[in-house]
């Protein structure tokens, strides 16, 4: 394998290619995401932090935490939150950039087979990241093993807009431009490729609703933000 073709994962979602892709994108990938989304990433992060609704006392499991940008918010509660990514690369800038706050720590996990025991956390959250796994049915069952009996899930994830001709500037947009805008930030235009071909293979939001309700999770509801660009699903695992 080349080192461009390390750079590149596809929709197989190999986990070692999947992972590899984002250490080498973890230096810059908050600056790119920020320029990509036009600052709507940091009011997207504080909609899933009040959606999550972290308590003081409360351990909550971030999962595909990434740089730990919401790992970090949701710590600014009081609770105990574990970011947790297959990202080495990742942890370690999340580490660089957010490992002093005392209540965060780090964890390299599988989503598909996470080292957490059964009902440790009271919430659990991902956001952006339930796309990478190459099995989130099984994520999603993994995530409600971990959670304790009445605690929440909330995703959040990149989504289907309803709106016909807005869906197809998205579209265009994510083709066309964000790869531009990705390489222009001075990150792997290819990782952006695939965000877009991820995107566009995704299922939209009554779907994945109704992958949540199959892994076991009640009260699954959901919400879309910024015309429906992302959406935001919560649900509960039964008391």
């Amino acid at each position: 394998m080349t080192s461009n073709e390390a750079n590149r994962a596809d929709l197989g979602k190999d986990p070692a290619r999947v992972s590899g892709m984002f250490d080498q994108v973890a230096a810059g990938y908050d600056r790119t995401n920020t320029a990509m989304t036009v600052g709507n990433d940091a009011l997207w992060r504080a909609a899933t932090t009040r959606a999550v609704a972290p308590k003081p006392g409360e351990k909550i499991l971030d999962l595909g935490a990434g740089t730990a940008s919401s790992s970090a918010s949701l710590a600014r509660s009081g609770a105990q939150v574990v970011a947790a990514d297959f990202s080495p690369g990742m942890l370690a800038e999340g580490k660089r950039r957010h490992g002093s706050i005392r209540n965060l720590s780090f964890v390299q996990a599988d989503a598909t087979d996470l080292p957490f025991e059964d009902g440790e956390f009271d919430a659990v959250t991902m956001s952006y990241a339930l796309r990478n796994v190459n099995d989130p049915k099984k994520a999603l069952r993994e995530l409600l093993r971990v959670t304790k009996p009445g605690g929440r899930l909330v995703i959040n994830e990149f989504s289907t807009p309803p709106g016909t001709l807005f869906r197809a500037g998205y579209r265009f947009y994510n083709s066309q431009v964000l790869p531009r805008v990705a390489r222009i930030a001075g990150t792997n235009g290819d990782a952006y490729d695939y965000l877009n071909e991820s995107i566009r293979d995704w299922p939209d939001q009554k779907k994945l609703a109704a992958w949540i309700r199959e892994a076991g999770w009640t009260e699954v509801e959901y919400r879309n933000l910024s015309f429906g660009i992302v959406a935001l699903h919560r649900a509960f695992k039964a008391a």
